[in-house]
């Protein structure tokens, strides 16, 4: 028995792979968003985002700096 692997479809950290040094925005548990230069990633989808804003809508409410995002607090992750 052979398996064939469907080559138009990624693994979610690939496609988190292809983000990398672009804006993403993430929406926490709690109803919170950022807005960010993805800069790192592991298994556990920890982020490290350069630049990062919290945002109040789509304006910024705070300028943060570098954030270290905790993967499970993670609702959604989208390129900008």
């Amino acid at each position: 028995m052979t398996v064939q692997k469907n080559l138009n479809t990624s693994r979610p950290l690939d496609v988190l792979g292809k983000s990398l040094n672009s804006q993403v925005l993430i929406e926490l548990k709690g109803g919170r968003e950022f807005r960010g230069l993805l800069k790192s990633f592991d298994m556990h989808m920890n982020l490290v985002l350069n630049e990062a804003e919290e945002l109040d809508g789509l304006e910024t409410a705070k300028r943060l700096g570098i954030v270290l995002i905790r993967g499970d607090n993670i609702v959604y992750i989208s390129p900008v």
